[in-house]
Parts: structure tokens; sequence; C-alpha cells
């Protein structure tokens, strides 16, 4: 029988092609995708990687098979594609396998309005459908197939966005962007275009070999070349996206990086401006600078687990206005609760353009704690080393553990989690105090345990 078990994870579809997946799988994606959304219309769009345009054709052929109209809207980035099935109020897919390297690709999936696609939300039903087809054959089409169209909504994502935070009335920004070759590169130019901003890109030319670097900028080394180039130019900020653009990186004037929860909490803080009182989430290993803030401009701050499913659930839950991840990934109300980074980086550009100071300076109030950062370590025995790090620390005075998300250990000056991979057997660690010296002592205290 099929096994799609080793690409098919817990929000998405990824794997390397043509080895693991292949076009032939992809029509049968996209007949069960159009089977299990029981849609009349879908939207797709695709990344640059150079087999995208193969396998989204062939997604869509599938579902036009199950006689269901497919919009095309060809090379986008993942927040573009949110955007058209937010727009368009139809189920969507996009090709893309973010910032893994070349050789892999995948598909993001959604329904009507952006909401999830994930493992108990039809994602294993569309998995199952398409194992059972490999074995016995697709089904008859119908007897009427759907069209494929073409459709372009780059003007329009553009359009909304602006529309969302308006950009007109900063200082003139010097701002370089680094996309990695990949669809920031698209997506940057044109949502930019007449804006107070001198754009200086690197990277811009779309290309799924990824020649310059990995388009991952969560790993230091993939921000090099726009640090430098910030420093050498003198440039007021610099952004990095990943490969499908859904995920935006910040660095200050001076080239150092500025941390995912400083932004969540300066995004928040204008979020809250524009909607007194609202709920913002946050994940539970974000600073603890961001509820803070979230409680200092009369916001709700709300607590969840790692993971976009669960931050969209929540969100939807709560009617939150705003929600924000250690790992980038920036959720809006106004955006059909979907992520996007290209919205984040606006709310950064008009925040430092609205005022006379440098990044470093605007962002300091947000940035309150020091934090060891994600360190991964190899483990044989997951759960048995969170049960030790729990038996030598449950009884200590001043104390807190709480099992939300993995175990997170929370005293008076400092916090840290331990989380399991799903993926790979790894434990991965967060620890945030309030100074350098206890973040360390903390650090080096749980890792020990860790790793025996």
């Amino acid at each position: 029988m099929t096994d799609l078990s080793q690409i098919v994870k817990a929000y998405d579809v990824r794997g390397v092609v043509p080895t693991q997946w292949d076009e032939t799988l992809a029509e049968l994606f996209g007949a069960a995708f159009a089977e299990i959304t029981g849609a009349d219309a879908i939207v797709t769009g695709h990344d640059m990687r150079p087999s995208s345009p193969g396998l989204s054709g062939a997604f869509a052929r599938g579902a036009a098979a199950r006689g269901v109209d497919v919009t095309e809207i060809g090379l986008c980035s993942t927040d573009e594609l949110y955007f058209a099935s937010g727009a368009l109020g139809l189920p969507g897919a996009m090709f893309t396998a973010s910032h893994n390297p070349a050789q892999y690709n995948g598909i993001k999936m959604c329904r009507a309005g952006a909401a999830p696609v994930g493992q108990d939300s039809g994602l294993a039903d569309i998995r199952a459908l398409v194992e059972r087809w490999s074995d016995e054959g697709a089904p008859e089409p119908a007897a009427e197939p759907g069209t494929v169209t073409q459709r372009d909504v780059l003007g329009d994502y553009a359009a909304h966005l602006r529309g969302l935070v308006d950009l007109s009335g900063i200082r003139p920004l010097k701002v370089v962007v680094d996309a990695g070759n990949g669809m920031g590169g698209h997506t940057v130019p044109t949502v930019f275009e007449g804006l107070p901003l001198e754009l200086d890109a690197l990277y811009f030319e779309l290309d799924g070999s990824f020649p310059n670097h990995e388009a991952n900028p969560l790993d230091p080394k993939n921000i090099v070349d726009l640090q430098v180039r910030v420093r050498e130019t003198g440039a007021d900020l610099g952004l990095a996206f990943d490969g499908d653009a859904d995920r935006c990186f910040v660095v200050d004037e001076n080239g150092n990086p500025v941390s995912p929860s400083a932004i969540t909490a300066l995004v928040a803080a204008r979020e809250l401006a524009k909607h007194p009182g609202g709920t913002v989430i946050h994940n539970l290993i974000t600073s603890w600078s961001v509820p803070e803030v979230v409680k200092e401009n009369g916001g709700a701050p709300v607590r969840t687990r790692v993971g976009h499913s669960f931050i969209k659930e929540e969100m939807a839950k709560t009617g939150a206005i705003f929600g924000g991840e250690h790992s980038a990934h920036y959720y809006f109300r106004d955006f059909w609760n979907a992520d996007t980074g290209m919205l984040a980086a606006m709310h950064v550009l008009a925040a430092l353009g609205g005022q006379p100071g440098p990044l470093s300076q605007l962002v300091a109030q947000y940035d309150r704690y020091a934090a060891s950062g994600e360190i991964n370590s190899t483990v044989d025995d997951q759960t048995g080393r969170l049960a030790a790090i729990k038996t030598a620390y449950e009884n200590r005075a001043g104390v807190t553990l709480d099992e939300l998300d993995g175990l997170t250990v929370t005293a008076d000056d400092w916090w840290f989690n331990v989380r399991a991979s799903n993926t790979e057997p790894l434990l991965r660690l967060n620890v945030e105090a309030r100074d350098t010296a206890t973040a360390d002592r903390v650090r080096d205290e749980a890792l020990a345990i860790i790793r025996g």
C-alpha cells in the first residue's frame, strides 16, 4: 500500500521531488483536495522552484477532473495565495517548500478565507484518499470537467496591504531587502512602489536553486550579507524574507538582528492602538515582553502552543486582532487570520518612519530580557529526558511547571521551555531571564540534564 507518511506533515505536504513525490501524486492531491473541501472552485499558486509549475499544473488538472473550476494565480508568495483565498472566498493550494533546499517541494493548503488545513482539519482525509487512489486508481472523472483559468492578483494583494498600513506619510527610509532569490523578489517591488523608501535589493532574481544562500533567515549565516550591506550603506534597516516570503526577519541600522518577539510586541502595540482592548495571541516561547506590552497597551494576551494551526485556531476562537511567534510568523485578523511577513514589515517601516530615532532605539523598549535562542539537542529518549527535567525542578521553591507544550519551568527572574521535535530525535530548549548571567546559568543547568 502507498505510504505518504514521509511527505504529509502536521500542516502541509513536503518532500523531495521526484523521489518522494511527483506530478502523478500532485494530480491525485488535487482531486482529493477538491473532494474533501467540497468546493465548486479553488485557487492555486506556486513559488519559483523548478518543479513548482509542473506540480501546480498537475494539481489543477486533478481538481478540474473532479468538476472543480481552478483559478491559477501563478508565481506568488504564500501570503499572496492566502490573500487570493480570502478575497475570492475560495479554498487554496500553494506549491512551495518554504525555506527547504532546492530539491524539495510541497503544498500548503487552506479552506476558503485562508482557514488552515492541517492533520485534524482535512489533511489526514486528503492523505487517506490519495493513498487509496494510488493503489486502486483514481475515480472516474466528473461528467463535466472544471475550467482552468489564469488571474494576476499581485496588484490587488499590494493594494490590500497598503490599505492596512499607511506608509505614504513616513519620513524617507533606506531599506535593504534580502529576498534570498525567493518570492520576496516578486512581491516587494510592487508593494513598495511609490512609497518614500529607497530600496536596496539583494538577490531579487527568482531562482529556486538558491545560488547565494538558503532562503532561511532563521539561520544566522543566511543574513550575513544583509547585515554587511546595511552597515556598508548606512541603511535605516534590513529585511530578510524566507523562500515563500511568508516570514520576515528584521535587522536594525547597526546590522543587529531584532528578535521576532520584539517585532511581535511592536506590532501588537500598533494594532491595539487601532483596536483598543483587543486580544493578542503569542506562543509560549515568545518573550515575557510580549504579554507585558499587550497589557500595557490595554490588550488581553493569550498564550498558546507553538505552531500556526494553534495560533489560527485561537485567533478564530477569541476574535484576536493579531498573533506572533518566535519563528517570525505574524498573523492578522485583517488578513483572514493568516500569516504575512510583508504586513509585519510594513508595520515596522511605519513605526520607524513615524518618529525620528533609529530602529535600535525604537525596539529597545520591546526587547527587555536576555534570551538563549532555540538550542537543539539530539537525544535517544525524549520522554525520559523530559521526565528527568520535571523531576529536577518540580519540588523547587518558587518554581512552577506547566505542560501546555512540552515542559515550561518558571521562576521569578527566569523561565525555560523544553519541547520534543515532532520529526527528529531532538529536544528544543528556549531560556529567558532578566539578565545574561542568569540566562546562561539556567541554560547550562537545563542542558546538563537534557544531554545527560
